[in-house]
């Protein structure tokens, strides 16, 4: 008997499961509001130097009939004729007044950096950080550290809560990391200074990672491998209904500091019933906890109304039939174990390109709105639509075309249609609109497809790790992608040029990662360094497995062999008849 058939007995596709995914899907529309926040609690509005002028337009610059030209006297106008930024007159030009002026006086005129601050524009936001510490001008870089400093954080949380959840279990860190984004959420809406502000997003980064690892992991433990694409799409559109999420509160909410408190006082509501949780039955019994794993498969069974099901296992039913001595289960897996066999560490090799690149290209496109010089509300929400059709593509295509085909496809077709923009001229802001938000859509595409692969390929042993592993580098290409948007001040089209050719090289390297579709989904290493872990020929489809329609066929019969040279437990490796046996 297999886990698959295990579950099948209590309930593979029951009210439990239906449960369990749905609250687990909550918070992750408010992952998306997280991660996209800046966006809204960042926003630029325009602004210009605060001076003299500010007595005579009633204070604030933007009253009186003439207080639009009197700032011609103390403001230079830019390139585009509007009011410049970061510079003012030394004294005001009271000739620049004169309608029949040259122009030349301007240009000759002695300017200086804004000497007492900045006047905003409050028209689509009441506050922002950006007007709360004015990170404008010579201080505009800051508005990017904050969010590379929010994304260092995931990218810790990632390497942390990983490792931390193949020790300790999936239950355990998903509740502290719904408390640890609640306070740090909270408290970051309060801060009094930038630094406190930027510690608090680090903070909230960390239990972002942790939220969404664990997420994902509970719900494909406990769900059969049919119905585990359906689980993908739909915590895959949770996130993209997020984004619908964002722009609505970020619409009628217009101070950050109240935006920042929604978004993260929910987080409390999950802490709570997170203790609802069930752990998963899976990481239980490779981790050698057969007692934990009977109670809440029984669990499982009571809720989805097999209970005499449930009675019928016991702790020596679960030894004898999978075969699992709980005295040689070793949980002490590292992330060098990634890499530690041939065939894991082509998949790890791989899995980096995809993952960087993904996450690179995409917040490289999502964090750059207010420069399609459209309302930052529509492209937020053009941008979160353009995910429903595309990861109902990537749905289709991850159940019948397979994970590799889909992940190439989409990861290449990104790449093109970034790259595309570098011959579309600036003036035509439709047509790049268009390409944008196509790109958009296929990176969305490939975060999906990517999170289910992911747990697929890797076996139970090391799953967090390699998950964890995977959000790392992400979060290393959404460190990187706010640097690379700076290049365009050298050269305009340079980061185009490096957002299109990451996904192209990674798509390219997807295509030799293995096939998943109709796998088993494997729980040791060993499992995963058998030569023959394609199918035989001659042996029936796994979806034809008598014992279960799903296939979900976990060869648990023999123990874990430790691959490191000298590490084994004396169990001798199945052979292909014990195979055949098990079925």
């Amino acid at each position: 008997m297999t886990f698959a058939k295990l579950l099948d007995q209590v309930g593979g596709t029951g009210r439990f499961q239906v449960i369990n995914v749905t609250l687990l899907s909550v918070p992750l529309l408010f992952l998306a509001c997280h991660n996209l926040l800046q966006n809204f609690t960042a926003a630029v509005p325009d602004h210009r130097c605060r001076g003299a002028a500010n007595e005579t337009c009633g204070g604030n610059g933007s009253q009186g009939p003439d207080c639009g030209g009197l700032l011609r006297a103390f403001v230079p106008t830019d390139s585009h004729g509007a009011p410049h930024k970061c510079r003012q007159f030394v004294s005001p030009q009271w000739q620049l007044l004169n309608p029949n002026g040259t122009g030349v006086e301007e240009a000759e005129a002695e300017t200086e950096p804004c000497r007492d601050g900045w006047k905003y524009d409050e028209s689509v936001f009441a506050s922002t950080i950006v007007t709360e510490w004015d990170l404008v001008c010579e201080f505009r870089t800051l508005k990017q550290m904050a969010q590379s400093v929010y994304m260092a954080g995931v990218l810790v949380g990632a390497i942390v809560f990983g490792s931390l959840s193949d020790k300790f279990g999936r239950k355990a860190l998903l509740i502290w990391s719904y408390l640890q984004m609640a306070v740090a959420g909270s408290c970051a809406a309060f801060s009094p200074s930038f630094t406190a502000y930027c510690a608090f997003r680090f903070l909230a980064g960390m239990a972002l990672s942790g939220v969404g690892l664990n997420c994902m992991s509970l719900s494909v433990e406990w769900t059969p491998m049919q119905s585990r694409a359906t689980v993908s799409m739909v915590t895959g559109y949770s996130y993209s209904a997020g984004q619908f999420v964002l722009v609505g509160a970020a619409y009628a909410i217009r101070d950050w500091r109240w935006l920042q408190l929604a978004t993260s006082f929910p987080f409390f509501a999950f802490f709570l019933y997170g203790w609802w949780f069930t752990e998963s039955a899976r990481w239980y019994a490779t981790t050698g906890r057969m007692q934990k794993a009977l109670r809440e498969l029984q669990k499982v069974a009571r809720i989805n109304g097999r209970k005499e099901e449930g009675d019928k296992l016991s702790l020596e039913v679960l030894n004898a039939e999978l075969q699992q001595d709980p005295t040689t289960a070793r949980s002490g897996f590292t992330v060098a174990d990634l890499v530690r066999t041939p065939v894991l560490r082509r998949i790890t090799c791989c899995l980096c390109f995809v993952w960087f690149s993904t996450s690179f290209a995409y917040y490289g496109l999502a964090m750059d709105l207010q420069n399609f010089g459209l309302s930052i509300f529509l492209v937020q929400v053009i941008f979160g639509a353009v995910d429903i059709p595309a990861k109902l593509a990537a749905f289709v295509a991850i159940c019948y075309l397979g994970r590799c085909i889909t992940q190439a496809g989409s990861l290449i077709l990104a790449g093109l249609s970034i790259a595309a923009n570098i011959f579309v001229p600036q003036d035509m802001q439709i047509l790049r609109t268009v390409f944008a938000v196509f790109g958009k859509g296929c990176l969305a595409a490939s975060f999906n497809c990517v999170f289910l692969y992911t747990g697929e390929l890797y076996p139970t042993a090391i799953r967090q790790t390699g998950m964890g592993f995977g959000n790392t580098l992400a979060r290393v290409g959404g460190i990187v992608a706010p640097l690379v948007r700076m290049m365009g001040e050298y050269s305009p089209s340079l980061p185009l040029v490096i957002y299109g050719a990451a996904p192209i090289v990674s798509g390219i390297a997807a295509c030799f990662l293995p096939e998943t579709l109709d796998k088993p989904l494997l729980d040791t290493i060993r499992d995963v360094e058998q030569p023959n872990l394609e199918r035989p020929q001659g042996e029936e489809n796994c979806r034809a497995k008598a014992f279960h329609p799903d296939g979900v066929y976990l060869e648990m019969k023999g123990t874990f062999v430790d691959p490191r040279p000298g590490g084994h437990t004396g169990k001798r490796a199945p052979e292909a008849t014990d195979v055949g046996k098990s079925s």
